[in-house]
């Protein structure tokens, strides 16, 4: 892994205490916009290929930062995309320049911001590689294609910048809370960046301008290894494919003792997303179980020991796969398979029905947490910062993929609408995944977790918990928190 620690010319950088050490980070904002043009030397025209969900959204907010320099930034679509209708609405033109054929617009541009699906990287990329202009910087927002490269025996091409700036959140996310930052200085979405090539010396700052201009409000240094494995790892774990498997068996598990749908539904999806990603974004992890009573804390601890080994045996198992370039593949292939075929929906199962009426009556109940529910996902999500820390990730990038994305972007969003709308319209990647990875959860919980529940808690691993690195790590990070919530409405 890289040094944690890194200088800017440009950008006044912080150091943060974190378990183990310090990092450097840099807390972003409006105020910072005034510095772009310097951070961006050298960049006359920004190139945005992509126009899914992460493509307008950084598209749209670059745009709006750099709106009173002059540096263009122009989308780059492939023919006859149906996103060009919709990037017109938003104001990137063929008549301003703006909007284009994708090979077009990266080869007229500095930077060379590349958003469109993995698969459809790992298909096009030679082309748009052998388009590119002298010294241009290729930019990314996932290190999938790092991967792919690696695995095909394949690199970069040689003489280009190769920067990552990677939004904690999705696509919807960056954009709405950018456009909240227009009344509450520092509101966006957390990045974490990496610099995989630097021929000119110009490639931190650069990076660290890129998610400036995005609206983040802390940025981290990771690798672009590093970070495709959290990423990849976190969409089949806790940010998606594992809370699918924990709502789909909690909920079999209150219906079998006798509970009706919809309070089924209550104790499960709707506490996971409601009461307590709201208690663990705004008080941390230990504010979880500490909000309960006695007798809750007693349900808790023995729903989280029980569910603490399987969970991370499977993320172990789905680090391994990441690592090897076995889950990588196994898109690709997908990818190859379905072609443009539509994947079944997962919300067609029988528990997604009581999700409308539950959502009807927030307005006239407060949920308490539920404690079973609560130490079944504590546990997961223990499990993935465990398996992140013992892989040598950094604790920014660890709280951030583990935590911080999970609470305070895309449950949120899971809580508007419900899981299984998150999982069917995610990125295809992402889908995949969770498909693959969310049974495996909910089969090994009710196997293994649930029936071990029935017995007394661990308290070796309590005690773990209780004294766990990571709530001095989310500690520093919830001080970089932006003041408001991310409105989904």
């Amino acid at each position: 892994m890289t040094s944690k620690n890194y200088t800017s010319r440009v950008f006044p950088l912080e150091t943060m205490a974190v378990p183990g050490g310090t990092e450097t980070i840099l807390r972003g904002g409006r105020h910072l916009f005034t510095l772009l043009p310097e951070a961006f030397a050298g960049v006359r025209r920004i190139g945005v290929i992509g126009w899914g969900p992460q493509g307008r959204a950084q598209a749209l907010n670059l745009r709006d930062s750099l709106v009173d320099t002059d540096i263009t930034v122009a989308v780059g679509l492939r023919p006859g995309s149906a996103s060009a209708a919709d990037a017109r609405t938003h104001g990137f033109t063929e008549e301003s320049g703006t909007l284009g054929d994708w090979l077009t617009v990266a080869a007229e541009s500095d930077l060379v911001i590349l958003l469109i699906s993995d698969a459809a990287l790992v298909a096009h990329h030679q082309e748009i590689f052998a388009t590119l202009k002298p010294r241009a910087v290729i930019g990314l927002s996932h290190g999938f294609l790092l991967g792919h490269l690696r695995t095909a025996g394949n690199d970069f091409p040689d003489g280009h910048g190769v920067i990552a700036v990677c939004p904690k959140g999705m696509g919807n996310s960056v954009r709405r809370l950018y456009e909240q930052g227009a009344q509450i200085n520092g509101a966006g979405i957390n990045s974490s960046f990496a610099v995989h090539a630097d021929p000119d010396g110009r490639a931190t700052d650069l990076a660290l301008g890129w998610s400036v201009a995005l609206g983040s409000p802390y940025t981290f240094r990771t690798t672009l290894e590093s970070e495709y494995r959290s990423d990849i790892v976190g969409e089949r774990a806790i940010l998606l494919g594992a809370v699918h498997g924990i709502v789909e068996s909690l909920y079999t598990r209150y219906r079998l003792a006798g509970d009706d749908p919809v309070t089924a539904y209550e104790k499960s999806c709707e506490n996971v997303t409601g009461p307590i990603a709201r208690t663990i974004s705004r008080a941390g992890l230990l504010a979880v179980r500490e909000g309960l009573d006695s007798a809750g804390r007693e349900v808790f601890d023995c729903a989280y020991t029980a569910t603490y080994a399987p969970a991370r045996e499977l993320v172990a198992e789905i680090y391994d796969e990441v690592a090897d370039g076995t889950e990588l593949r196994s898109v690709v292939l997908a990818e190859r398979r379905l072609g443009a075929r539509p994947m079944s929906e997962i919300g067609r199962s029988p528990m997604w029905a009581a999700g409308t009426e539950v959502r009807a009556r927030r307005a006239a109940r407060e949920l308490p947490v539920e404690p079973f529910t609560a130490g079944v996902f504590t546990a997961t999500m223990i499990a993935q910062i465990d398996e992140f820390a013992e892989r040598s990730h950094p604790w920014s990038e660890i709280v951030n993929e583990s935590v911080i994305e999970a609470v305070d972007s895309l449950l949120p969003y899971m809580h508007a609408r419900d899981v299984a709308y998150m999982v069917d319209n995610c990125s295809r990647t992402a889908r995949l995944g969770a498909r693959r990875w969310g049974p495996r959860f909910q089969s090994a919980y009710e196997q293994i977790a649930y029936p071990a529940s029935e017995l007394p808690a661990n308290e070796s691993l309590m005690r773990a918990f209780d004294t766990h690195p990571v709530h001095e790590a989310l500690s520093a990070a919830a001080k970089l928190r932006p003041s408001v919530d991310i409105s989904v409405s």
